[in-house]
C-alpha cells in the first residue's frame, strides 16, 4: 500500500507517454512543482505495467493513445491491478466521448496537450490537497462525516476545478446561455437549444455534451411519435442555484 503514506513525503510519478520527447517536457513540469517527483517514464503496455508493479507511484500521468494500446483501456488496468495509483489523463485527444470515459473510469483529472505549466500546476496543487485531506482524516480516525466527504469529492479534482477552468472550444458567454436555458425550460433536445441559442446543431450538442461530462446536466434517451430516439438534457438538481 502506497497510497497517502507520509503528508510531508514527496509524491511519486509515473509518466506514460510512447513520444520521450514529450514525456521530458512533461517530466520537467512535474517536478517544477515542489513535492513531486518523476520516478519512471514508461513508452510502451509492456514498460507500463512493469514500471507499476516495481514503482507503485502514487500518481500516474497517462496518455490516451500508444501504438500498442488504448489509454483508456490501460486506466481500467491501472484501477483494477493498481487502485491506490491515482490518474491524470494528458491526450491530445479532446473527443467528448473520451472525456466522459475518463471521467468515469475515475481519473483525477484531463488535461489536453499541449500541455500549459500553469493548468497542470494547478491540477497538481489540487492533488496535493486531496492527499492532505485524505493523511489527515486516516490520522483523526476510521469515521468520516459528510462535510469531509463533500470536500474530498467536491474540492479536489475535476469538479473542484471546473469552475476556473479554461477550456478550449468552450465560449464562457456560449455556456452560461446554454446553462440559462436549461435552467428554465427544465429539459431541452439538442435541435430546441440550437433553435433558441442561435448555433448549430453540432455546437449545441458539443456543449450539452460538455456540461454533462462536467455533472451540471444530465441526459436521457426519449422515444418522439415516429420511434426515432434522441437525447435529452436535464439541468443536474445538484448543480441548481
Amino acid at each position: 500500500m502506497n497510497h497517502v503514506s507520509d503528508e510531508g513525503g514527496h509524491i511519486r510519478v509515473l509518466i506514460i507517454e510512447d513520444d520521450l520527447r514529450i514525456a521530458e517536457v512533461n517530466r520537467r513540469f512535474v517536478e517544477k512543482v515542489n513535492g513531486f517527483e518523476v520516478v519512471g517514464i514508461a513508452a510502451n503496455q509492456e514498460e507500463a505495467k512493469d514500471q507499476l508493479e516495481l514503482l507503485q507511484p502514487e500518481l500516474v500521468l497517462l496518455d490516451v493513445y500508444f501504438p500498442d494500446m488504448n489509454g483508456l483501456e490501460f486506466l481500467t488496468y491501472i484501477k483494477d491491478q493498481h487502485p491506490t495509483s491515482d490518474v491524470i489523463m494528458l491526450t491530445a485527444a479532446k473527443e467528448v466521448d473520451a472525456v466522459v470515459d475518463a471521467i468515469r473510469y475515475g481519473v483525477f483529472d484531463f488535461i489536453t496537450k499541449p500541455l500549459i505549466f500553469s493548468r497542470l500546476q494547478q491540477t497538481l496543487r489540487s492533488y496535493q490537497d486531496f492527499r492532505k485531506k485524505v493523511y489527515a482524516l486516516k490520522k483523526e480516525g476510521e469515521s468520516i462525516n459528510q462535510e469531509e466527504i463533500d470536500q474530498l469529492i467536491h474540492g479536489s479534482g475535476l469538479k473542484g476545478a471546473k469552475e476556473n477552468r479554461p477550456v478550449k472550444g468552450i465560449d464562457r458567454i456560449t455556456l452560461e446561455k446554454i446553462t440559462a436555458y436549461l435552467q428554465q425550460t427544465e429539459e431541452a433536445t439538442t435541435d430546441q437549444v440550437s433553435k433558441e441559442t442561435g448555433i448549430s446543431r453540432s455546437t449545441a450538442r458539443r456543449y450539452l455534451e460538455y456540461l454533462v461530462a462536467m455533472g451540471e446536466a444530465s441526459a436521457d434517451l426519449s422515444y418522439g411519435v415516429v420511434g426515432r430516439p434522441e437525447r435529452v438534457y436535464r439541468r443536474d438538481s445538484k448543480a441548481k442555484g
